[in-house]
């Protein structure tokens, strides 16, 4: 079985001295990740394990002992390995890029310098766009990381020509914005300067995105704790719990699937009446929509 192995720059690797034109032999039954001489059959999966250095040597290579295999990838071992050739590394790059004039690492597009682009022309990581800078891009020409949209020098951006963040719109300054050309942040219109004030239960009020997200009461909602089921047991359980689940006898309790309105309900039983003020003095505050929101009755 052919395949190929990287060796650090003086030939050495895991304490053995090797060379080309030679073979190696070890008394071990070879175990892949323990023991025996170790070689992959893609020439990529390789740098699983060592570094992308064209500072180190890689060689074919041919396993003539005993094999033993890996599950992950194309990993094996052997107790018996012949070094057939030195692997230019003009050729490694041929052999773990599917595109052309690539200095990275598994690349399917053409000339990029970073690993794992199926478009061209990048310098970062896991890119699909063209011209990119930045990494895990879906768009072109992004400096920055993870946006599906085109020249962007923010971060996850869906729109074109942000230097903000997390926008869907385009060529906004700041953050978070859906619609174009802000810069302030959190905006779903155009050309603004300022944060813009929110609705709260349908109506207008003076309250910015960011001093909701400071305020008492978003605090006191963020507790409640949303979860698909409590165990509840037999002591804790109601008289209809009890008709309704009569293995609880043998259980010692049941397992009680809950909604997000029981998991809302739960913690407003538990909050003080000081607490239940502070949600009710929300601005705007409409007890009939609270409850079509959250099942509690304020």
């Amino acid at each position: 079985m052919k395949g190929y192995k990287v060796f650090n720059p003086d030939w050495t690797c895991k304490g053995y001295q090797f060379e080309v034109g030679k073979t190696f032999e070890e008394d071990v039954k070879p175990k892949c990740c323990d023991r025996g001489f170790h070689f992959c059959t893609k020439a990529s999966d390789c740098f699983n394990y060592y570094r992308f250095d064209p500072n180190n040597k890689v060689a074919e290579v041919e396993a003539v002992g005993d094999i033993d295999t890996h599950s992950d990838d194309s990993k094996f071992s052997t107790n018996k390995l012949h070094i057939i050739r030195e692997v230019s590394w003009q050729e490694v790059l041929e052999l773990v890029n599917l595109g052309k004039a690539c200095t990275g690492l598994c690349n399917s597009g053409n000339w990029n310098r970073g690993n794992r682009n199926s478009g061209d022309c990048n310098s970062g990581d896991w890119n699909s766009g063209d011209w990119n800078r930045g990494n895990r891009n879906s768009g072109n020409c992004n400096s920055g990381f993870r946006n599906s949209g085109n020249w962007n020098s923010g971060n996850w951006n869906s729109g074109f020509r942000n230097s903000g963040n997390w926008n869907s719109g385009d060529r906004n300054s700041g953050d978070c914005n859906s619609g174009d050309w802000n810069k302030t942040s959190n905006a779903v219109g155009c050309f603004n300067t300022e944060q813009q004030k929110l609705k709260f239960f349908d109506k207008e009020t003076d309250m910015t995105l960011e001093e909701w997200w400071n305020s008492d009461a978003r605090y006191l909602m963020n507790q409640i704790v949303f979860g698909p089921a409590d165990w509840i047991w037999s002591n804790d359980m109601t008289d209809e719990e009890k008709a309704a689940h009569p293995e609880h006898e043998t259980t010692g309790g049941y397992l009680k699937i809950r909604d997000n309105t029981d998991c809302c309900t739960d913690w407003w039983n538990g909050l003080s009446e000081r607490n239940k003020n502070i949600i009710r003095s929300i601005p705007n505050f409409d007890a009939e929509k609270f409850y079509q929101i959250t099942g509690i009755r304020a």
